[in-house]
């Protein structure tokens, strides 16, 4: 079975959130799932599987656990299934998933995600995350998935070093932390934690773009953004707000492939 690795929200060679991506004739059991996601060791590794409209079935896996909604993984698979002939360049894609129909859509080199918005609410911080984060917070709110934490300088931000430890008592599946851009090109910044899921940090996570999007068209007054997620690797996301949908937008490409036993 052929897995291939594609980085996505990339904007240059080995940059952006390096995902799995593996074709399936018909459905794999989970254990086998899990255990090819443990080997690729990134932060998610997708499994797609065909339907006769010719729509997808998709699930995504960390190294631990599978996942309800990843961004980087569905772009990275809609990138791989126009590359490989599986769906014309003219037609969408469409993905059967745990959080309802996902859709992308391309255009050039670009492509596009429809995701569902993802809100979060005003909330305490469970005890530990603030000192686990080193930080001042502005504001702290909990979406279905995610805490998100917004702190007020960018230069706080690069500078983070979470106890990793201690995020992993945390009681979600990761950490949003987030602030204004002190670059003009982006609107907004952030970073990604999730060592309860696996991942310590997250190069990009298009997912939790669909909790800053309604966060920051609060804030800024306005539905489109381009954010930049300031991991090591980096990656380069546009966002808009319509309602309750995000649509993350973003580059990909494919750097290379594995041959894994099933």
């Amino acid at each position: 079975m052929t897995v291939y690795q594609v980085d996505a929200f990339c904007e240059g060679k080995y940059l952006g959130n390096p995902a799995g991506v593996c074709v399936l004739n018909s459905p794999a059991p989970d254990h086998w799932m899990q255990e090819v996601a443990r080997e690729m060791a990134l932060s998610e590794t997708a499994f797609l599987t065909g339907r006769q409209d010719n729509s997808f079935d998709l699930r995504w896996f960390t190294p631990k656990v599978e996942v309800k909604l990843c961004g980087h993984a569905t772009l990275a698979s809609a990138h791989l299934l126009w590359e490989r002939g599986y769906l014309k360049p003219s037609e969408a894609a469409r993905f059967h998933t745990l959080s309802g129909l996902l859709g992308a859509e391309r255009a050039g080199e670009r492509m596009t995600l429809n995701f569902p918005a993802k809100p979060a609410v005003a909330a305490a911080p469970p005890p530990g995350l603030i000192e686990a984060l080193g930080v001042k917070p502005l504001f702290t709110g909990q979406s279905q998935f995610d805490y998100l934490v917004l702190i007020e300088r960018a230069s706080a931000l690069r500078d983070l070093k979470p106890d990793f430890a201690a995020l992993l008592k945390v009681p979600a599946r990761g950490i949003i932390v987030t602030c204004l851009s002190d670059a003009s090109e982006f609107d907004f910044l952030s970073r990604f934690f999730a060592p309860a899921a696996g991942v310590n940090e997250d190069p990009v996570t298009g997912s939790a773009h669909c909790t800053l999007a309604p966060f920051w068209a609060e804030r800024l007054g306005k539905t489109k953004f381009l954010a930049c997620q300031i991991s090591e690797r980096g990656g380069v996301i546009g966002v808009e707000l319509r309602g309750d949908r995000v649509f993350l937008s973003g580059k990909a490409a494919t750097v290379g492939q594995r041959e894994l036993p099933l």
